[in-house]
């Protein structure tokens, strides 16, 4: 999900696909995960997503292998553990 006064021309890298959620209502903020074009990888779109959350999730496929990977990023001020950081991804998946 891209913030709609930032291009994907200004953020993309040559030779790599981006996987981004920016920070929206507020100045700055966001994830990015940035893939190289040689691997395959795909974006996991979550049923429940915390509309507050920046994390993005994404499947990378290795020969017979997935490595589900989140990146996500967590402000100084919020609680170390916090639930919905830590919950298993499958009870979060909707669709690939």
């Amino acid at each position: 999900m891209g913030h709609p006064d930032i291009s994907e021309a200004e953020l993309g890298m040559t030779g790599y696909v981006m996987f981004r959620k920016d920070r929206l209502g507020r100045r700055g903020g966001g994830v990015i995960l940035y893939v190289k074009e040689s691997i395959q990888a795909y974006e996991i779109k979550l049923e429940k997503e915390a509309e507050c959350e920046e994390a993005v999730w994404c499947n990378i496929v290795t020969g017979n292998s997935t490595l589900t990977v989140r990146v996500v990023y967590r402000s100084p001020n919020m609680v170390i553990y916090s639930g919905h950081l830590y919950r298993v991804p499958g009870e979060r998946i909707k669709s690939f």
